[in-house]
């Protein structure tokens, strides 16, 4: 006769489950993608509407006021979204304070010399653990209160915002599965992009009315769009080059280096502050076998 099986111990089950282990990685809601949606159309309307609208005269003191007008609502209202998706709690939102302040701290180490910016790693790190609405508020954030620090306040400010929230946001939309060296090499690839996308982007914001009307790197409000693209490569290659080399380089290096244990630490936080998908929440179990709450 063999001996009967012992029952298993109530509140304790046999394997963890799968979902339960899986790493943090989030879905973008409904109210999210929305928002970051319309944030995105925002944002490339307000850095490439030269290319819509022939501008005439020097840059209008009214304009940056304006931009920084469209940005805090659609901040807030992507933060709002997270919120109500279950996509950000008070743990979350304490997250995001450390790690904006983090980033502000960090921004003026360098003080953009040669392009070295050490904050821009931290970014694309928070937007790949707490998923890319995270991501674009880190970034936007960060700006900001760097900016109040280190007295950077000024019609650049809000084109500084939405350039580092994209480049959170896009951390978060990489793709999910890839661990270990695969995803710190995807990381510090990723870094290297954008670190010439952004000075790409807050370039062109001044460009049109940088150099006037007279060189040969100007903006001509009366040739097409493809024309003044050209001459800006030209223009951007000429003057930032080395500026946007440095600036990606700076992130490659502090993500091969750092990302690999900040990566580990940031995921366990996300663990204990419940950032888990809300479609990937267990069924509540009852009865003996139950998992504890």
């Amino acid at each position: 006769m063999s001996a009967p099986t012992r029952p298993m111990a109530p509140g304790r089950p046999s394997t963890p489950s799968p979902e339960r282990t899986r790493p943090p990685g989030r879905r973008l809601g409904v109210r999210s993608g929305v928002m970051l949606a319309v944030t995105g159309l925002a944002g490339l309307v307000a850095f490439g509407w030269p290319l819509l609208v022939s501008p005439t005269g020097p840059l209008s003191p009214v304009q940056a006021p304006l931009v920084f007008a469209l940005v805090l609502p659609l901040l807030l209202a992507v933060v709002v979204a997270e919120l109500s998706g279950n996509g950000l709690d008070v743990k979350g939102l304490a997250m995001l304070g450390v790690l904006s302040a983090v980033g502000a701290v960090l921004r003026p180490l360098s003080t953009g010399t040669a392009g070295m910016e050490p904050i821009f790693f931290l970014l694309i790190l928070g937007g790949r653990v707490f998923g890319p609405g995270f991501g674009f508020v880190q970034g936007a954030v960060t700006m900001f209160t760097s900016a109040l620090l280190t007295g950077g306040v000024g019609p650049w400010l809000p084109y500084q915002m939405l350039a580092a929230g994209f480049v959170g946001l896009g951390a978060g939309l990489l793709p999910a599965r890839l661990r270990g060296r695969a995803e710190v090499t995807m990381l510090a690839a990723y870094g290297l992009v954008t670190g010439f996308a952004y000075g790409w982007a807050m370039d062109f914001a001044f460009w049109p009315f940088a150099l006037g009307t007279s060189t040969q790197f100007s903006f001509d409000p009366d040739a097409g769009a493809l024309a003044n693209l050209h001459t800006f490569v030209l223009y951007n290659v000429a003057t930032s080059m080395g500026w946007n080399l440095g600036r990606g380089l700076t992130s490659v290096v502090l993500i091969v280096l750092l990302a690999p244990g900040l990566l580990h630490v940031l995921r366990r936080a996300a663990r204990r502050a419940a950032f888990v998908r809300a479609d990937k929440v267990l069924p509540k179990r009852e009865g003996p076998g139950a998992p504890e709450e």
